[in-house]
């Protein structure tokens, strides 16, 4: 039950009846001083070395940290917490026999079996979703040994899927909009936690995705995909993944992307509707996937036309965020 996501903790939670409100209580100040905790470490980038503490006290402060940091309603604090916690949990799950490594892969519903001397199979679709955004060449699928659909994977190997897997899952969690009024108690400690994020932000601070759209700013790649879906130029699936996830993750809506693909000569509303949403992170698993880096492009073929901020920048929204100032920049300079 040590994992704060899996069915056992949610279920135990649920059982406690556990309230938002109970945390004004004198009972349940060690779970306020855990959660607390928690979300500093992500801020500091550094973990406390202190004596283990009850199980009860770890699951319960994970979706009071969870409420903290959302309520501190800064993505790029959001951002640190899910990777830092999720980096928590990898080295937990390193340390678990196959069967429990299993189990919490299935936990996300992973098509994965336990092979001989701690090798697994995995379905090529489950590594991808969350390989794709790895730069290592070891995690592209043409260095992988694929058999019948299913990827050879180690031990370490499925840890560190399973770290982008959490990841993607605590980042979903932060984004769900608070609609609770939170009790005096744990007010006091998000206004401290946002105190140290604003001096430690800017040690790791990402430069937020701009709110309006501005084509001029869209890297060449994506340029050319945009163009060839408003011509109703057929595009490679995963060149509908990387437009769609883009523009999902610069700001567009949903509806937006989908009307975007009528164009389309093999343009079908139901299946693009439920491929739209599924990125988006409306259906299936819940997550919101982003669009691949640079290094899976190059490898579809889907890098084409590099400029010279192409050569400095390895993702398409960093370049689009890049190109946004610099855009901005010179229309204010005039």
């Amino acid at each position: 039950m040590k994992y704060p996501f899996s069915k056992e903790a949610t279920e135990y939670v649920k059982a406690l009846g556990f309230s938002i409100q109970d945390l004004e209580k004198e009972e349940f100040k060690p779970i306020l001083d855990r959660a607390e905790e928690r979300v500093k470490e992500a801020l500091l980038g550094k973990r406390e070395v202190r004596r283990p503490l009850r199980e009860e006290i770890e699951i319960l402060s994970f979706p009071v940290s969870i409420i903290m940091t959302s309520a501190m309603n800064n993505q790029v604090v959001k951002r640190r917490f899910a990777d830092f916690e999720a980096k928590r949990i990898t080295e937990w799950l390193k340390e678990e026999n196959c069967e429990n490594l299993i189990k919490v892969a299935k936990s996300f519903n992973w098509r994965i079996r336990a092979l001989r001397g701690e090798i697994f199979a995995l379905h090529f679709v489950d590594y991808l979703k969350n390989a794709v955004n790895f730069n290592e060449a070891k995690w592209k699928l043409v260095n992988r040994v694929l058999s019948n659909g299913e990827v050879r994977l180690s031990k370490n190997d499925v840890a560190r899927l399973l770290e982008e897997e959490v990841r993607k899952y605590i980042e979903n969690k932060l984004n769900v909009k608070l609609d609770i009024e939170l009790p005096e108690a744990l007010n006091e400690r998000v206004e401290k936690l946002t105190q140290i994020a604003s001096k430690e932000v800017k040690r790791f601070k990402l430069e937020e995705t701009p709110k309006e759209l501005n084509q001029e700013a869209f890297p060449p790649c994506i340029k050319n995909l945009y163009q060839s879906v408003t011509k109703g130029l057929r595009v490679s699936h995963i060149g509908r993944f990387t437009l769609t996830s883009f523009l999902l993750n610069i700001g567009l809506k949903p509806e937006e992307v989908i009307k975007l693909f009528t164009s389309s000569s093999d343009f079908n509303e139901r299946m693009t509707r439920y491929q739209v949403e599924h990125i988006a992170g409306a259906r299936g698993s819940r997550t919101r996937y982003t669009s691949p880096k640079c290094s899976t492009l190059q490898t579809h073929r889907l890098c084409v036309n590099k400029d010279e901020l192409c050569n400095k920048v390895r993702h398409p929204i960093t370049y689009y965020r890049i190109k946004y100032r610099m855009l901005r920049k010179g229309k204010s300079e005039k």
